[in-house]
């Protein structure tokens, strides 16, 4: 966690502080660490239903003819691969193979995809995807002030969901729906950051309050809990996640990552390809590596 001089806060800051939470900055955003208990939190997402305020994260849209191939450029994962419905979790490389962000590019119909970006590195991506669409004919939108974001994450989460948006548990892994929430463009994701069954709703910062209080209310009959930022990360962790800025950077590469999975070196040409064909080659000097802890304890 990064300490910044002025903290942002989404829509559900207060309902934060009715509940209990413990605010805490998180790459300039003032967020719940936890409420109860980090341990608590933890276990009821793996047992039953935790719901998190990931309001932070970003969304940028790209749409237009040349979508489809921008997107391939920028991408070290094929996103050929998914049509609208679909999403994939990628990489943006830069030209030395860094990674730029790691990110989940949905497609929503032909030729018009939404991208969720991290929180610290916003910004940064709306501006590499300007740089690198020139010449192209696609349309950048950088919405990420005007969403907010509700993650419902366990194995009670589409029990849960389906109390929201009836559809949402016939998606797939990994599938994506745009709908109407509360009279509101919406969307819902099956993805989530915690290695569980989850669902992802992407609204309106106008009801988002609304989404998550009736999430809490019909998901307590479930188990849901609320969860702050010290379960995420012991829930990322167990399951392998990478948190960008800690695990990746700008001079890390997904081989180095140990996340290699990701690169489709048989896709064409995209940033970075050249650097990181050597290093499948050669192999790499340094590589993440998880642990498996012997004894009870969290590794944070």
């Amino acid at each position: 966690m990064t300490t910044t001089s002025v903290s942002r806060r989404t829509a559900l800051y207060e309902s934060h502080k009715l509940l209990g939470g413990r605010m805490v900055d998180f790459h300039g955003w003032e967020l719940p660490v936890q409420y109860e208990s980090i341990l608590r939190e933890h276990e009821a997402t793996r047992s039953r239903c935790g719901l998190f305020d990931v309001s932070h994260m970003g969304q940028i849209f790209v749409s237009g003819p040349d979508a489809p191939a921008f997107l391939q450029k920028v991408n070290a994962n094929d996103i050929s691969r998914i049509g609208p419905g679909r999403a994939v979790y990628s990489h943006l490389p830069n030209e030395k193979g860094g990674v730029v962000d790691d990110v989940i590019v949905s497609c929503l119909a032909k030729g018009r995809y939404l991208v969720v970006v991290n929180a610290a590195t916003a910004d940064k991506d709306f501006a590499w995807f300007r740089k690198n669409a020139k010449g192209l004919r696609v349309e950048l939108e950088n919405k990420s002030d005007l969403y907010g974001m509700v993650a419902v994450q366990g194995p009670r989460a589409a029990e849960i969901a389906a109390f929201i948006a009836s559809q949402a548990p016939s998606l797939p892994r990994f599938g994506a729906m745009e709908l109407s929430l509360y009279d509101q463009p919406s969307f819902v994701t099956r993805t989530g950051y915690t290695g569980e069954d989850g669902f992802e709703f992407i609204v309106p910062n106008e009801i988002v309050v609304r989404l998550w209080e009736e999430l809490l209310a019909q998901g307590r009959s479930f188990g849901a809990t609320p969860c702050g930022l010290g379960a995420r990360d012991t829930l990322r962790l167990e399951a392998g996640y990478l948190l960008y800025g800690q695990d990746i950077d700008d001079d890390h590469t997904a081989y180095e990552a140990n996340y290699g999975w990701v690169v489709k070196l048989d896709k064409g040409d995209f940033i970075g390809k050249d650097v990181l064909v050597r290093q499948k080659k050669d192999g790499v000097k340094r590589k993440l590596t998880g642990i498996k802890l012997l004894e009870r304890g969290v590794a944070r």
